[in-house]
């Protein structure tokens, strides 16, 4: 599964864009470089039932932004994005498809 798919998948679990699971992240503390992987995934479970490979994905996004290594853009794999910088404002808007 693509990064985008999993933040897709967290858009269609948490009825919220991954833009603004972003801002409630950053209101609960989650934010930047220094972020840890338990209490966020244990927060997105227990709030909204997200498993932990798609936290994984989210804590991405979390500590580095939207761009994520283009290994795998343009690729025929299982994990291809089509892009490198990843869509935070639905999957709906998502010009990339």
């Amino acid at each position: 599964m693509s990064f985008q798919a999993y933040l897709d998948k967290i858009e269609e679990k948490t009825g919220m864009t991954p833009r603004a699971l972003l801002e409630v992240a950053r209101e609960k503390g989650f934010e930047g470089p220094e972020t840890k992987i338990a209490p966020l995934a244990e927060w997105l479970k227990d709030e909204y039932g997200v498993g932990r490979g798609h936290a994984m994905a989210f804590l991405h996004v979390v500590k580095n932004g939207t761009t994520i290594s283009d290994k795998h853009v343009g690729t025929t794999g299982v994990h291809r994005d089509a892009s490198a910088e990843l869509w935070l404002d639905g999957k709906a808007t998502n010009p990339v498809g």
